[in-house]
């Protein structure tokens, strides 16, 4: 039997993303699996998409982008354009901290992200 999950708003340093994973009709699934759903959104010159840096503590991410552009860099000196149609996979140790931010050429005009 199929269950149809709702995704709850959460505030990421001001981002608003909307949370399917962890959900409280999926307990199996673990509390360790996120699924995130962020934008679209548009944004003027000089505004622009970022998260700051941040630990995951061995996490997992899966990075898939639809629209627009994201810098993934993190504390190893790793920088990574993720651009639409892209698949990002990073593990993050612990200790090693990253961030996602759009670039300076896209976040100098008006935008879709």
């Amino acid at each position: 039997m199929a269950i149809l999950l709702s995704s709850k708003l959460r505030d990421l340093d001001g981002l608003p993303v909307n949370r399917i994973l962890p959900h409280i009709k999926k307990r199996m699934v673990g509390p360790y699996i996120f699924l995130d759903h962020m934008g679209p959104m548009d944004l003027a010159a000089n505004e622009g998409l970022d998260v700051l840096p941040h630990p995951h503590i061995g996490l997992s991410t899966l990075t898939y982008l639809l629209e627009g552009k994201i810098l993934h860099q993190d504390s190893l000196g790793n920088i990574i354009e993720i651009v639409p149609g892209d698949v990002n996979l990073m593990t993050a140790g612990k200790g090693i901290v990253h961030s996602e931010r759009e670039p300076k050429e896209l976040r100098s005009k008006h935008h879709r992200s």
